[in-house]
């Protein structure tokens, strides 16, 4: 098949917002990319998926700038996706193996498929 992954990070989520604990900048971020999220969407042909997620979280509170250790969203949309939720994850190895099961490679050693 013609098996396709893209993958996209944004930075300031990260360097700008969420290390210098910018909760004004953050919600910004977030408020502009929810408006532009339906563009997206509507760009996804039958089989595609869209999986949004985060590497870390990044306490506000947290004095630092290191990593904190909330949890993190995965989101998973797509026309052929079945709404619901996903259940606590326990790795994010789940997101590669839900990957492999999507297109139909060999399962990987860790992780749980999501769907």
């Amino acid at each position: 098949g013609d098996n396709t992954i893209v993958f996209t990070n944004f930075v300031d989520f990260d360097s700008s917002w969420g290390h210098r604990r910018d909760v004004a900048g953050y919600a910004a971020g977030l408020e502009l990319f929810d408006r532009r999220l339906p563009e997206l969407m509507s760009l996804l042909r039958d089989d595609d998926i869209l999986i949004l997620t985060a590497d870390h979280g990044c306490d506000p509170t947290w004095t630092g700038t290191d990593h904190t250790r909330e949890h993190i969203p995965v989101l998973v949309y797509g026309p052929k996706v079945k709404p619901g939720s996903l259940g606590h994850r326990e790795t994010f190895a789940d997101i590669g193996q839900t990957l492999a099961k999507y297109f139909g490679t060999s399962d990987m050693e860790y992780g749980k498929a999501m769907f």
